[in-house]
């Protein structure tokens, strides 16, 4: 009876002990609150459609009208876009956004991957070279813009210096090869501080050992940096090239602090165009054509950027 009156309470046990593992296996299954369901990023979605994705497709109407900001409108197809193909001066715009655009991706990553490596790791004073180089960054477009106006003046310290060492003067903001150059080297120095930052925290991750086991066997510097560097920072490199394209194709600040458009239209660009031709001359529709190309612009070379930049390996 003893025996019987002890089996019980462990045949009781154990049946309870699996029916709370059960139950308690149940609740860790199906938690009070499941993060995962994607109605919980419903109200940010449908906030971001309304606000972003409505709005844009809203502009994209006026794209194909004759509206002037005031009074009715006609659809008027896509006259817009052939006035923007047949006119010689949208054209040039056209052509220095892409060469500003790609100069500055290309300048940018260059030079930033370049202090990114040199102020990753050896150099004792790294942390404050970094923090100068960073510092342009956070400083507003416009205020940059005008300092380096004051620089490119006639009268300016650059040419100051050139005359101190025998050169001759120029007109860096009135020439319209050198001005276009010049907006380049501003938005290239205001930026690449972000791009050093951004390879900095991909380098983070490239392992030391791989590196040293490398040279141990005999790896050159370019070898390692060819089949070791570049594969560990290929993300840090799409989203450097993705953002400094989109920055270059919609360059605005800089170009109408420092020139204005000018000389004679040399430095216009779509961005600049678009603010002309919607609030200088109430060309509301036209500017909406305008902006629509830009955007188009900016979506076909981001799409061709990723597709360029993107990890092979993982496909395979």
């Amino acid at each position: 009876m003893t025996a019987t009156i002890r089996k019980g309470p462990v045949v009781g046990e154990g049946s309870s002990a699996a029916g709370g593992g059960a139950v308690s296996r149940s609740r860790r299954a199906r938690p009070l609150i499941t993060y995962g369901r994607w109605w919980w990023a419903l109200p940010a979605i449908a906030m971001v459609a309304l606000v972003h994705y409505a709005a844009t497709a809203g502009g994209a109407v006026y794209a194909f009208t004759d509206w002037t900001g005031i009074g009715d409108f006609d659809f008027i197809g896509l006259d817009n876009f052939r006035r923007i193909f047949d006119d010689p001066k949208l054209i040039g715009s056209l052509k220095n956004t892409l060469f500003l655009a790609f100069g500055f991706l290309v300048l940018t990553n260059v030079v930033g991957l370049c202090l990114a490596l040199a102020l990753n790791r050896t150099l004792k004073s790294r942390y404050l070279l970094r923090v100068l180089f960073f510092m342009p960054v956070v400083l507003s477009p416009l205020a940059v813009s005008y300092v380096w106006k004051f620089i490119f003046d006639f009268k300016g310290p650059l040419n100051g210096v050139l005359g101190w060492v025998g050169m001759e003067p120029r007109t860096w903001l009135a020439d319209p090869t050198l001005a276009l150059w010049a907006v380049l080297l501003v938005m290239a120095w205001q930026t690449t501080g972000m791009v050093m930052v951004i390879f900095l925290a991909g380098l983070a991750t490239v392992p030391i050992e791989i590196e040293e086991a490398a040279a141990i066997d005999g790896a050159g510097t370019w070898r390692r940096f060819r089949h070791i560097t570049i594969p560990s920072i290929r993300p840090s490199i799409a989203i450097a090239s993705t953002l400094m394209l989109i920055q270059g194709l919609r360059v605005f600040d800089q170009v109408m602090a420092l020139t204005g458009g000018g000389p004679a239209g040399a430095t216009e660009t779509l961005a600049t165009q678009v603010y002309k031709q919607t609030f200088a001359l109430s060309n509301f529709g036209f500017g909406a054509a305008l902006a629509l190309l830009l955007t188009l612009i900016m979506l076909v070379f981001s799409v061709l950027q990723q597709v360029a930049t993107r990890d092979r390996s993982q496909g395979a």
